[in-house]
């Protein structure tokens, strides 16, 4: 049965989507069908079709009570917008449906776990809010919540762990047909870890261990936790509040960890530790298995820090990055724009040993929706160059730049000509692997966003910007001699 907040948000998503042209979107990454966007919630196949729900309020372009979004897609490019999925109507979730997960029962249904967040006022007469993990059971469409919610609540905690930082639940199945579910949480330092919690059939839940523990390296609280295995190890994904940089490795304020190892009877492992993105805007990822295999992520192409500047009055605010496919080479992380992204290449220009220091533009090298590939190398083995730049989103009053100095092995990505009015964050750096002065770069525009795949794959970097959409050229910037080979497509979405 469908409460009246539902349907009410329902009704108002359907009307308010009327003011929002096809123009007014992003060509291939989903924004909210109305109103405002934040992490990606239930990421997963069901029916034939990838399912994604988000953090939403459809009544603001800013941050509210939450409900959950709902779109689907069979290439994770082109998006249909369902009608909203949660709604803060029941005792447990009456402040908001916090993120969560789904996952396909035995019997067909999709089942939904989320955060149920309730506001009490605690002795001191301060306002806070107990989170619990909820249940939601449906069609793919229309879900119900279960009758015993919460499933999860601060009973089911081990001592010293904060109730008011419980949330973010990634629901996943194991081999013997029971569940698996981690969970974001911290203790009464606000230091962060991640719990495993087990169930025989996903509605009776049981404390096992806890996952991972931050011991105060990266961060506070941990939210938004991922558990999987990929290329024979165990990966843990969460995003830690209040970040402190660690050289080039880590950047201050809310980030993405990456934490790799293996399972040791029954206690996780790690080998290695990193980043997942190095940009500015990337957060809350989440991932899903294929059904061909392949493990996808997918995050919230936004930095808190910015939303108060960024977040404009228009209909919409929010978006999600490109799925992008995970595997582990040489100990790290890497990632790649799903392939499905090829079937949207048209018009290709290509360059190839194209020598040159200064400044260049290529004819037919421009554009806003654009997936660019560039192989750059020294001219002159003998006096390697300086610095290399790529800028894009540019005319004579803006750009963005990605750039590399091979001495110091450094790719910055910066927006600070991008068009902002604000002192936000404009620039980010990462330290990649690589000798000799040779780097391999995709850069992936989206109109307002632009993705960073650094040698294969090996580091990210992302970044929304807010640049006029008349700034569509590209140019090359190099001190000291370079060669570099270029191919770009036009990247067009085409309605499905």
């Amino acid at each position: 049965m469908i409460s009246q907040v539902l349907r009410d948000a329902r009704k108002y998503e359907e009307t308010a989507q009327k003011a929002i042209t096809r123009e007014m979107r992003r060509g291939f990454h989903l924004s909210p069908r109305v109103g405002w966007m934040n992490d990606p919630n239930g990421f997963s196949f069901y029916n034939g079709k990838y399912h994604l729900f988000y953090q939403y309020n459809p009544y603001s372009s800013h941050w509210d009570t939450m409900h959950w979004g709902h779109a689907v897609s069979s290439d994770l490019l082109h998006w249909e917008y369902l009608p909203a999925a949660l709604a803060p109507d029941t005792a447990c979730d009456r402040d908001g449906c916090f993120s969560g997960s789904a996952i396909t029962l035995p019997d067909g249904r999709q089942m939904l776990i989320y955060t149920g967040v309730e506001k009490i006022n605690l002795s001191d007469g301060s306002d806070c809010v107990l989170q619990r993990q909820c249940l939601a059971v449906g069609d793919g469409v229309d879900y119900e919540k279960y009758g015993e919610n919460p499933v999860l609540d601060e009973s089911s905690l081990p001592q010293g762990s904060s109730k008011y930082d419980f949330r973010d639940p990634k629901i996943f199945a194991r081999a013997d047909g029971s569940y698996g579910c981690v969970v974001g949480n911290c203790d009464g330092d606000r230091d962060g870890r991640v719990l495993l919690f087990g169930s025989p059939d996903g509605f009776s839940w049981e404390f096992e261990r806890i996952l991972a523990e931050n011991k105060k390296r990266f961060g506070k609280m941990w939210e938004c936790p991922d558990f999987f295995e990929l290329n024979g190890k165990q990966v843990v994904i969460v995003s830690p509040q209040e970040m402190l940089p660690q050289g080039f490795e880590y950047h201050n304020g809310n980030g993405t960890l990456c934490l790799i190892g293996h399972d040791d009877g029954g206690k996780f492992v790690e080998e290695h530790n990193q980043s997942v993105d190095y940009g500015i805007d990337f957060y809350a990822p989440q991932t899903v298995l294929a059904p061909d295999g392949r493990r996808i992520m997918i995050g919230w192409m936004q930095n808190w820090d910015t939303c108060p500047a960024n977040a404009p009055n228009q209909p919409w605010f929010g978006q999600m990055s490109l799925p992008r496919e995970l595997s582990i080479k040489d100990g790290r992380l890497h990632q790649q724009p799903v392939r499905e992204i090829e079937s949207l290449r048209k018009n290709e220009v290509r360059y190839e040993n194209i020598k040159f220091t200064d400044v260049i533009k290529l004819d037919g090298i421009e554009g806003r929706k654009v997936d660019l590939e560039i192989l750059l190398r020294p001219g002159d083995m003998e006096n390697i160059y300086h610095k290399f730049a790529v800028r894009f989103a540019q005319n004579d009053k803006f750009q963005t730049s990605v750039s590399f100095r091979p001495h110091e092995r450094v790719v910055k990505i910066d927006r600070k000509f991008s068009g902002s009015r604000r002192a936000v964050i404009h620039q980010r750096r990462s330290l990649v692997r690589t000798e000799g002065g040779v780097l391999k770069l995709r850069i992936i525009l989206d109109l307002f966003s632009a993705e960073i795949f650094v040698n294969d794959g090996e580091h990210m970097l992302t970044a929304t910007m807010y640049t006029e959409r008349a700034a569509d050229e590209i140019s090359f910037f190099a001190d000291g001699a370079v060669t570099m080979d270029v191919v770009k497509y036009d990247l067009v979405a085409e309605e499905k």
